[in-house]
């Protein structure tokens, strides 16, 4: 029996042309993905599809649309849940929100939206502070199998009660079931939250701005790439906020080593939330 393939044993040659055809065949760029993240998850599609070789994988992605797709979920980091963080939210709660209300229309980008909780999240914050029938939340990820998930809302139940608990916790504000209906183990989140949700693919290492908006999140997203792709990234998000606006990163992510750094203010450096000044 063939012994399991490790991220070491994938030969950097062959790593390099399974990215590159996949890039040419379908448009998607993992090539300035954090590497050892991608080697591992390559690595370990390769071996719960028993397949040998990257030559015999990138063959089969080539006329196997839907094992490509497949492929795609597993190499796109999709761990997310509503409120994670919820100092986070907290802080939008208390302190974007009443600046978004100066907007006549407020346009929020939820870039690298996974599978739609914290679209989603932002939803019940803007209708919590009445702004969610004059706001559009454009929601955007790479992963379309994700985006299906995100745009029908429906959700296991047994993830309502960490919910609830990080949705209190952020300063929520009355009983967190009235957001969904329950039925047997999901939940279908209620339709006022769906209906401001713009839901739609997006490629941050490949795709242009397509907007100009006043809040940002790109949350634990960046982190996942090479430092030239992150760099890119960045500039993307920066031309894509209006003056003012604000961004919102990750924990484990900071605008300290970007050529961005000077065109930003720390609103919470803790928070990661950061405001455009010029």
């Amino acid at each position: 029996m063939e012994a399991p393939m490790d991220a070491t044993t994938l030969d950097d040659k062959d790593y390099k042309e399974l990215l590159e055809a996949v890039r040419f065949v379908y448009g998607y760029d993992f090539t300035e993905y954090a590497e050892s993240t991608v080697r591992r998850r390559i690595t370990h599609f390769m071996n719960t599809h028993r397949i040998g070789t990257p030559t015999a994988l990138g063959k089969m992605l080539l006329k196997d649309e839907p094992l490509f797709e497949e492929f795609v979920q597993h190499l796109s980091i999709t761990v997310t849940e509503m409120f994670r963080d919820p100092s986070f939210y907290k802080k939008l709660r208390e302190a974007v929100m009443p600046q978004l209300a100066t907007y006549p229309v407020i346009k929020v980008w939820v870039a690298g939206c996974a599978t739609g909780q914290e679209a989603y999240s932002l939803a019940i914050l803007l209708k919590e502070a009445g702004l969610l029938e004059r706001s559009i939340i454009y929601a955007t990820d790479i992963n379309q199998r994700s985006l299906q998930t995100a745009k029908k809302g429906i959700y296991p139940l047994d993830g309502m009660k960490t919910y609830t608990q990080n949705y209190l916790a952020a300063g929520g504000q009355g009983e967190f079931s009235r957001y969904y209906a329950a039925h047997h183990s999901a939940v279908l989140l209620d339709r006022s939250l769906r209906d401001n949700i713009v839901f739609s693919p997006h490629n941050l290492a490949t795709d242009r701005s397509f907007n100009e908006f006043q809040l940002i999140l790109c949350r634990n997203v960046i982190i996942y790439f090479n430092q030239r792709l992150q760099e890119k990234v960045l500039r993307l998000l920066y031309d894509s906020l209006c003056p003012f606006g604000y961004l919102g990163l990750g924990d484990k992510e900071s605008l300290f080593f970007s050529d961005k750094r000077i065109h930003f203010d720390d609103m919470d450096r803790k928070e990661k939330i950061y405001r455009k000044i010029k």
